[in-house]
């Protein structure tokens, strides 16, 4: 009975302690949305009280000036855009790199694997320089090619599905080989049916990384017709008369294809995050 009850207890005080953690992570966006629905003067009358994270009215004049201000679905449309096809080619050539590192004999392939390791604490920024001179000398200055090409091989995620194909028994592999499989063969019918745990989380970190980028695109994608989500936001910052209603508006609707991109792989990216990448 005294175990029963300690069991409880610790049940319970888990829970309790797993709830404050997701009020604490979810308050944030939950003010965004709600206030994205109120007049500008109720914004700051809210603030520091409960009405902040309840809706009192549906007041849509916020997200019909952002739409005014700023052309929001284009430059959610070009992100869209340009975040998918990274991650569609990223994951096509990263797992492939990191299939070959874990299973085929490559030569000193330890030593590049320490190596791409290292290049994972590079910071983008002492970088940026550099390629933003050869991607000028490519002319590919305010075009797709500009934001898509530098990206799509990464380090992590050649390293993440360089742990995951680790684990994967050789004796499947081997079967393969037996009944005359070809490498790529054997990668696309035995391996990555196996593998949709981290080929989902590579998905989610690549397009939640690439889709809050600003730097860069701010650099080299300037023109209107390539603008991203995030650097069009500004219009609702710099432009005058700066209305945070509107400003929040835009926050919110940019956010709503991360959401959605969560929602649908976040089952595949907890398994994953169980099971393949934390090994060694």
């Amino acid at each position: 009975m005294k175990k029963l009850n300690k069991r409880h207890i610790i049940d319970i005080g888990s829970l309790i302690l797993r709830t404050l953690f997701f009020l604490v992570f979810i308050a944030p966006l939950l003010w965004l949305v709600v206030s994205s629905f109120k007049q500008e003067m109720n914004i700051f009358k809210d603030m520091g009280s409960l009405s902040a994270f309840i809706p009192k009215d549906l007041f849509l004049g916020n997200y019909t000036k952002a739409f005014q201000r700023a052309d929001l679905i284009k430059y959610v449309m070009n992100s869209m855009f340009y975040v998918f096809l990274i991650t569609l080619f990223g994951m096509i050539v990263n797992s492939l790199c990191g299939y070959g590192l874990a299973k085929l004999k490559v030569p000193y392939s330890k030593q590049i694997l320490k190596f791409i390791i290292a290049l994972i604490i590079i910071p983008f920024e002492t970088i940026i320089l550099p390629l933003f001179l050869i991607v000028n000398n490519f002319g590919w200055v305010n075009s797709f090619q500009a934001l898509i090409v530098p990206f799509i091989a990464n380090c992590f995620n050649i390293y993440l599905f360089k742990q995951f194909f680790s684990g994967i028994p050789d004796e499947f592999l081997e079967a393969a080989r037996v009944d005359g499989a070809s490498d790529l063969r054997t990668f696309l019918q035995i391996v990555l049916p196996q593998s949709t745990t981290v080929f989902a989380t590579v998905f989610i970190l690549t397009f939640v990384a690439h889709w809050g980028d600003f730097m860069w695109p701010l650099i080299v994608a300037s023109d209107d017709s390539v603008r991203t989500i995030q650097v069009g936001l500004q219009f609702l910052f710099t432009n005058p008369p700066q209305l945070y209603g509107v400003i929040l508006a835009g926050l919110t609707f940019s956010t709503i294809p991360l959401a959605i991109i969560f929602l649908m792989f976040q089952k595949y990216y907890v398994q994953s995050a169980a099971s393949s990448g934390l090994k060694g």
